[in-house]
């Protein structure tokens, strides 16, 4: 019994290290059940790093206004219903596909070699996001930094304002009465004669707020446009190779120290955000602004426009951070009969709750700044880059003691970009190890620090002058519809190739057996409800595709030119591995993709105790080198 119980016995890693090296890796510990790949130290360590991966930039700076935009409260609905047809399902999906297998966004498609191309896309896609997202990081650092003084440097028009920059809006002219008739005059005219200004005639001269021209003219030192590199702005570089740093130092252990490090990343910013909020709630104008983010009266009628919709549905997709690979990737690292289920529940849930909470924090104090400006707050609401480095610096350069509230808002917006960038480099070095799993146990840090170094030189061109161009560019082309091929090729391969009642049993055998009815929903939206949505937001994303600009400034041909260069790179792996697949099978052509169609030999569980009978014949070749023992007396010792 004891013979023949030792491979199994062995492959759970539960109780002894036969090998005869005795190598440690930090990634792994005595107490995991994978003592190859490591597991979490704990739950709350992987549900935390999922949270944070989830939980965003796009949390703060986008979702309060397209709720804004797309009729207040009346968006929850929509909102709320892509959650539960688009986005659970697909975060379902890949949390299960990476915990079974217990393998990264590549690997992991044992489970349909024809489609490897599609984790090769996600891999490319989340190396380019991660250049620029910490750019993003950078910039939060450098106004943090900023906010360490007396007097807020974006506060008011300092020596670098230009004539344009003005704290309130200037009157250029009007209609007003002169001895009984309806003149118009510029203002001075009017001023000088004590006239008055007839309400509704007003125009004023197009000026900038101080927050505008410091935005532009200090941090960023912005060129006027890609054209012009310009040099490289010392001090973002600085702030970017700080952020690096940071996301080393965090990663040098893999998921054992990055699991530690955000419970304060992941937590924090909520602590922040509550704060913001009641100091918000207390200012006045904040009504105003909570209104017009939920709206006093709900636009039911705004449910009619398909646009709604599809923000809502892209929303949804984008900020839980499906088909990225990061999911799979920290999903890897779960022992095998951990509940996925009720995890991905957990984290949309949370995702979703953080937004409209954030919505509150945001729009509370951007409506005391328009109060103070005596404007509406229409004309102060902003996203993007806009909204974190503009119109909210300017709002909370208002409030007394305004240093504090700037800190604590750019420590938040540097907590919430971490904690995504550690999942992302997660996610790459996951990769790494699948591929090369003995270099991974021996040189960990060296690898983690070295990928941090070279991503973070790719970076430095989105510091130079002409930097924000490259990090618009970026996103707009390699983080729009090229995850969204990805996520519609994912969900066809496995539910409809691989088969999603099969996909169903493999679930089976981790959360333990459930009813049909339990299944229902499931199967409905990964088999029909899913798959439409999605193809339906990427046909409406392809017919709707722009040109990038930013703001006024249009891109130059060659600049939109190397945005689709960047986009064909990431998704031109698919047909090229799967042309490869094919060439390699053999057969006639039908069957050489039939074959490819089929799981790999080595599918199945990570470890021989999990693959029961339905995957007692899976033979890992790496695995079975690994574990064998050439005689008795090694055994013993």
């Amino acid at each position: 019994m004891g013979m023949l119980s030792l491979p199994g016995f062995l492959s759970c890693g539960k109780k002894k290290d036969f090998s005869l090296t005795n190598e440690k890796d930090a990634h792994s510990s005595d107490s995991d059940e994978n003592s190859e790949r490591g597991n979490w130290s704990n739950k709350g360590d992987y549900l935390l790093s999922m949270v944070g991966y989830a939980v965003g930039l796009g949390n703060v700076w986008r979702f309060p206004y397209l709720t804004y935009q797309n009729g207040g409260g009346a968006f929850l609905i929509p909102y709320t219903l892509m959650l539960a047809l688009a986005g659970l399902p697909l975060f379902f999906m890949e949390c299960s596909l990476g915990q079974f297998a217990s393998r990264g966004p590549i690997s992991v498609w044992r489970i349909l070699p024809l489609f490897q191309g599609v984790g090769i896309t996600m891999v490319i896609i989340s190396t380019f996001v991660t250049i620029y997202y910490n750019v993003i990081i950078a910039y939060a650092l450098y106004y943090l930094f900023a906010s360490f003084q007396k007097v807020l440097p974006w506060s008011d028009c300092f020596s670098w304002a230009d004539e344009f920059c003005s704290k309130t809006r200037i009157v250029s002219d009007c209609n007003t009465t002169l001895h009984g008739e309806i003149i118009h005059a510029n203002y001075s005219f009017i001023t000088s004669n004590n006239l008055t200004c007839i309400n509704g005639t007003i125009n004023y001269k197009p000026v900038q707020f101080p927050s505008e021209q410091y935005w532009n003219k200090v941090a960023l030192q912005r060129s006027s446009g890609l054209d012009e590199t310009g040099r490289i702005v010392w001090y973002l570089a600085l702030c970017l190779l700080l952020s690096w740093m940071i996301v080393g130092a965090a990663l040098f252990k893999g998921i054992k120290s990055s699991g530690k490090v955000v419970y304060f990343t992941a937590l924090f910013p909520y602590v922040i955000l509550l704060i913001l909020l009641v100091r918000g709630a207390t200012l006045e104008g904040a009504l105003d602004g909570i209104e017009y983010y939920i709206g006093r009266q709900s636009n039911i009628t705004k449910l009619m426009e398909a646009e709604v919709w599809k923000d809502a549905a892209t929303q949804i997709f984008y900020s839980l951070s499906v088909a990225w690979g990061g999911l799979v990737a920290l999903s890897s690292y779960n022992k095998f009969h951990n509940n996925c289920y009720s995890d991905a529940i957990l984290v949309c849930v949370t995702n979703c709750v953080t937004s409209v909470f954030a919505g509150f924090a945001i729009f509370s104090i951007l409506g005391h700044m328009a109060f103070l400006s005596e404007r509406p707050v229409s004309e102060v609401v902003d996203s993007g880059f806009d909204l974190a480095f503009v119109a909210y610096p300017e709002a909370l350069s208002k409030l007394p003691v305004s240093p504090l509230w700037s800190f604590l808002f750019f420590f938040m917006l540097v907590l919430l970009g971490l904690d995504s960038q550690f999942a992302t480099i997660e996610t790459l070095t996951t990769t790494i190890q699948d591929i090369y799993p003995k270099v991974m146990k021996k040189l960990r840090m060296p690898v983690t620090l070295g990928l941090c170094t070279v991503l973070f030189l790719l970076g430095l061109i989105c510091v130079t002058q002409a930097g924000i161009y490259w990090v618009n560019l970026i996103d707009h082309f390699c983080a729009g519809w090229g995850i969204l091929i990805a996520a519609v090729l994912e969900i066809i391969g496995i539910v409809y190739i691989y088969g999603g009642n099969r996909f169903i049993e493999d679930i089976e055998m981790m959360i333990g057996k459930k009813s049909r009815l339990f299944w229902l929903w499931w199967r409905m939206c990964w088999f029909f409800l899913t798959p439409v949505l999605l193809m339906a937001i990427l046909v409406w994303s392809l017919v709707t595709f722009s040109s990038p600009t930013y703001g006024s400034v249009v891109y130059p041909t060659w600049g939109t030119a190397v945005g689709w260069c960047m986009i064909i790179f990431c998704v031109i792996w698919i047909p090229i591995v799967a042309i490869v697949k094919i060439v390699k099978a053999e057969g006639t052509l039908w069957q050489r993709v039939v074959s490819c169609c089929r799981p790999a030999a080595n599918w199945g569980p990570y470890l021989a105790c999990h693959r029961g009978e339905r995957y007692s014949h899976v033979v890992d070749p790496e695995k079975e080198k690994e574990h064998e023992i050439p005689t008795v007396s090694a055994i013993v010792y």
